[in-house]
This record gives structure tokens, sequence and C-alpha cells, in this order.
């Protein structure tokens, strides 16, 4: 374990330093950050220049802003995260970056975050805003609160979604996505906690919070989110106002049901500990769907509406 002058003091080159830094912001995870195009391609807006522009501006202010969350995170659990089989291997709990460099990165990172987005659209700053309140709230409270620890997760996503709004002045959004993204939101959160009790196999000791749950109740909440989260696309499918009369939307509820059981059959039949969003990017039958799923909703939204 790394004293604290150690933690604020490195003797570590400036490479490993500026390496360690930016393997801290955590860049696979700005994949959430896509998110933010929602709005943008549900409401008929995906080929209009400004919108795309606007979109693109807000997903790269969204991933500053998450990564300074990141580094302070990684500041305020590095001590944790040095009793962690895998997370004592992070750059910050490692000693790689100091303490006062990570934090003046996450400082640098939100104020331009919130300056680009109070630029962009007054709205879209004022999400920012809120979702950096309640990131913070969790890195350093609520990550303690037993199920309300991955609620503020789950909210996260959907304030990415609320932040495409105003980016695209969408006019046509239904509300029905922002249930679906909740619920998609819940199923990682909620995977990830099983993901790591069950890379702990059991043992809470590293992390409080585990000694909450158990794999019996996070199975049961994932199965409950799964069917939930088929039920409410499928609404989405015939209500949404901007699709086909026809409800030929409904053709991609099947490959939503097949992406969410090829989760549930990695996770509990491949014995694969990860969260939906980590697992995405390397299994492929889970990539295909997604691709499939895409060009359905493209192909709807944009030749058949």
């Amino acid at each position: 374990m790394h004293s604290d002058k150690a933690a604020y003091v490195s003797t570590a080159p400036a490479w490993t330093v500026a390496k360690g830094l930016w393997v801290s912001l955590r860049p696979k995870q700005w994949i959430k950050n896509l998110f933010v195009f929602a709005p943008l391609v549900f409401d008929s807006k995906l080929f209009q220049p400004q919108p795309l522009v606007n979109t693109l501006v807000g997903f790269a202010a969204l991933c500053a802003i998450s990564s300074s969350v990141y580094l302070l995170n990684d500041c305020a659990d590095r001590r944790a995260d040095q009793q962690h089989p895998k997370k004592r291997n992070r750059p910050i709990a490692r000693g790689d970056v100091p303490v006062g460099v990570a934090i003046g990165a996450a400082i640098v990172l939100a104020l331009t975050a919130l300056g680009v987005g109070f630029v962009v659209h007054v709205a879209f700053g004022l999400i920012l805003a809120g979702y950096l309140a309640v990131t913070s709230a969790y890195t350093f409270k609520l990550k303690h609160v037993v199920l309300l620890d991955v609620f503020v997760l789950a909210s996260g996503f959907v304030l990415r979604v609320a932040a495409g709004i105003p980016l695209v002045e969408a006019e046509r959004f239904s509300p029905w996505l922002y249930t679906c993204a909740g619920l998609l939101a819940l199923l990682i959160g909620f995977g990830k906690r099983r993901a790591e009790l069950v890379d702990l196999k059991g043992s809470s000791a590293t992390r409080a919070i585990l000694a909450e749950y158990s794999l019996p109740l996070l199975d049961q909440i994932i199965a409950i989110i799964t069917g939930a989260l088929i039920v409410s696309y499928t609404f989405y499918t015939f209500s949404a106002p901007q699709l086909p009369p026809n409800h030929t939307m409904m053709l991609s509820v099947p490959l939503v049901a097949y992406a969410l059981f090829r989760y549930l059959y990695l996770m509990h039949v491949k014995g694969m500990a990860g969260a939906p969003d980590e697992l995405v990017l390397r299994d492929r039958p889970l990539q295909a769907a997604f691709l499939a799923w895409a060009g359905v909703v493209i192909l709807v939204i944009y030749v058949l509406a």
C-alpha cells in the first residue's frame, strides 16, 4: 500500500504518468456516451448537418465530464482498489499517477466540458452540470447505499439521453425511449454488481456494498429488468409518433430480445462475468445483433417512414 505522500508525489517517468492518466480516463467507457445520439437518430435528424455536429460536440463533452468523474472516483477509492485483485492495477491505485495530477486533470476536463456545454446550448450545459453533481454524489456517498447505488448510475444514462434533446431540438422523441434507456442502464448496473460479486467469489472485503447483494437476488432483479425492457421497447415500436403506421419497427423486437437473451446465456452458461457494455465489445453475436438492430432502425425511420 502506498503512503499518502507517495500518492501525491510520483517518481515515475513523465511518459508513465501520461500513459497512466490516459488509462484512468477509461476511454473504453466512452461507449456509454453514445446514448446522447438517441434523440438525433430517433427524431429523424441523423442526416441533418447542424444537429449531427451539435451531437458530436455533445458526445465529446460527455466523454470529458465522465472521465473527470472516473478520475475523482479512482482517487477516492485508491486505498480500497489497492486491495482488489483487478483494480489494484489501476494507475492511480498503483501510484503511477499522482493524486494531485489526477485531480487537476479532472477539474480541467469538467470545466472544459461545462464551458463547451453552455456554449452549445444552455439546457445541455445544465444537464451536464446535473450529471456531474449526481455522479459526484455517487462517488463520495451514494455508492454505499444498497440498490440506490445502481439507480443513481442508471440516472446517468437517462441524463445522457436527455442531453441529446436540446442538441437537436427534438420534437417527436418518444418518452418510451427514456424508459428503455433507464431499464437498460439498470441492467448494466446490476450486471456489473453481479460481475464484481463473481470476481471476488462472494467476498465483500474490498467493497462493503457487495455485502448487501447476493447472486440469487441479482439474478432475480436482472430477470425482471430484462422482461420489462422487452415489453417497454415493444410499446415504443408501435406508439412512437415518427414511426410508420404499419408498425414495421416491431421487426426489431426479436433482435432486442436475442441480444438480451444472449447476454443472459453468456452470464449463466458460459460463466462470462461482465457487464453488458463490456461483453458487447468482446462477443461477436452480440455485436452482430446490435448492428442488425441499428440497420433495421435506420431502414424503418429513414426509408419506410
